[in-house]
């Protein structure tokens, strides 16, 4: 057991040494010999009784808002003291499943907080419809849009709509764990637990690029490291730098993907009295200053295939303005690539020195870039199983929740409860402890789930009243299949309990 969480006093019950136990923790029902653990490694065979091996988190909120949250220290163990001036919030997280689905949840706590008497509900849930939107920020083309995207060799999702300044990535979902071969069930579950544990996972996408992919952490996209997200289109660029550059060159273009801007044309730069200069960009013009198409996209200037910008001009036109000397900007979304040039007698650009002046500009937009991250949000839906283990009547779970008198979280993580029928949710899991997630070899993933509301509200729904422990007991005896708990601050971004929320009357 991990030396920083403190075993409970147990008493095994009386079975001869060595006979192996069947754990019902999940369908695959493993038959476990003593001192070994399941197909899971999430339960194991101790001292002739079936144990969760992962101590249960309790984290610790601060009692009131400003106080200071220590993280738990992996250096020493807790001492048990239960006296604490902060709010004890029993997490999910270690706490184990309410499969077979008749079992109350693990863990029903109550807790008072500032007159309001709460129930949290408490259990790690099987989700076998589950996966992980991931954005990805970068203008780099990573495949086109359905492509299927693979993890060692397997196909694992898909690529979805990009966004604003992110490629999207869909990944998992029931017909990749359980609606294909074996071999791409194992690798989804494997793929889908290492982006919610916040490791790397390998991701490759047919007909495009190959990227490694870590929740908080840029992404290495074809080897190469992103480093920041553009602060716009094209067009949206000349719209917010056209008064940086009015004076210092006659023209300026900023190449993208999606659309190319020309601040002479743009309504930014008429608004700013700039003169014609004869340009010609090769794409479909869109609106005045606005081009679609002017490359296909990849992994170069603005999110395009080009490696040099000049591919994109066409001749330009001296009955336009076009004369020697006139000096122009090239310059991408993200500011990364950036070149400066003049055009000669023939009217040609040639490429010049960059000028001093102009770096100022360049700057901002970099300035004005975000760093480039992984964003993984796992997503799934608690399915009957889970909900029984709240209440005998399920459907007022999920009416509760609809109704905004159940709070979930994802190990104290708030979650996104997405609108419609049942119980969807979506969680960064950045927001989650270390570690919160397992799997079971079906395979599906096992989240934490938590389910909070008042008291009286959770008689209502027909919950399981006898099984209601405060969080003393808790942390004095344990539960049914635990016998290890660990102390971790809570992080200051998750707030706990809701209390503006759930301090309403609730709805008869």
């Amino acid at each position: 057991m991990n030396e920083l969480t403190e075993r409970f006093e147990v008493t095994p019950p009386d079975k001869p040494a060595g006979e192996k136990l069947r754990c019902d923790a999940c369908p695959v029902m493993c038959y476990i010999a003593e001192g070994r653990t399941g197909a899971c490694d999430r339960y194991g065979n101790f001292g002739g009784r079936i144990t969760r091996c992962d101590p249960v988190t309790i984290l610790e909120h601060a009692a009131e808002e400003g106080d200071a949250i220590v993280a738990f220290e992996g250096e020493a163990p807790w001492d048990g003291e239960l006296v604490s001036t902060k709010r004890r919030f029993v997490s999910a997280v270690g706490a184990g499943t309410t499969y077979p689905d008749y079992k109350p949840a693990p863990f029903i706590v109550s807790q008072e907080v500032e007159g309001v008497d709460l129930v949290t509900v408490v259990t790690e849930g099987i989700f076998s419809y589950c996966g992980v939107k991931v954005k990805i920020d970068t203008d780099r083309f990573l495949g086109p849009e359905t492509a299927a995207v693979r993890a060692g060799g397997e196909a694992v999702g898909h690529v979805t709509t990009a966004e604003y300044g992110s490629q999207m990535l869909s990944l998992g979902g029931v017909h990749h764990l359980t609606g294909g071969s074996k071999g791409e069930g194992r690798v989804t579950c494997q793929a889908l637990l290492d982006l919610c544990n916040k490791k790397p996972v390998e991701l490759a996408i047919d007909g495009g690029a190959t990227v490694i992919v870590q929740a908080g952490q840029p992404p290495i996209i074809d080897g190469k490291r992103e480093e920041r997200m553009r602060v716009g289109c094209g067009s949206a660029a000349i719209g917010m730098f056209a008064t940086q550059w009015k004076g210092l060159v006659d023209e300026v273009v900023v190449v993208d993907d999606h659309i190319t801007g020309v601040v002479s044309e743009h309504q930014a730069g008429k608004v700013l009295g700039w003169e014609e200069t004869g340009i010609k960009i090769v794409g479909r013009r869109s609106t005045p200053g606005r081009y679609f198409r002017v490359s296909e996209p990849g992994l170069g200037w603005g999110g395009t295939v080009i490696d040099d910008p000049l591919e994109i001009l066409g001749p330009f036109n001296d009955k336009k303005g076009a004369r020697p000397g006139l000096s122009l900007l090239m310059v991408s979304t993200t500011g990364e690539q950036f070149a400066y040039y003049e055009l000669d007698a023939a009217l040609a650009p040639v490429r010049k020195p960059f000028p001093e002046r102009l770096l100022k500009s360049v700057e901002l937009i970099e300035e004005n870039c975000e760093p480039a991250l992984c964003t993984v949000l796992f997503m799934g839906g608690a399915g009957g199983s889970l909900r029984a283990g709240v209440t005998e009547n399920p459907v007022n779970l999920t009416r509760s929740v609809q109704g905004l008198r159940t709070y979930v979280t994802v190990g104290g993580a708030p979650v996104y409860v997405w609108p419609g029928g049942g119980i969807t949710i979506m969680v960064d899991v950045m927001r989650t402890p270390e570690n919160a997630f397992g799997y079971v070899p079906t395979p599906a993933l096992v989240a934490p789930i938590e389910f909070t509301l008042r008291r009286d509200d959770y008689i209502r729904l027909g919950g399981y009243a006898d099984e209601i422990r405060g969080v003393e007991d808790v942390l004095e005896k344990g539960g049914e299949y635990f016998n290890t708990r660990q102390m971790q601050g809570a992080a200051p971004e998750n707030p706990w309990p809701p209390l503006q929320q759930l301090r309403r009357e609730p709805k008869r």
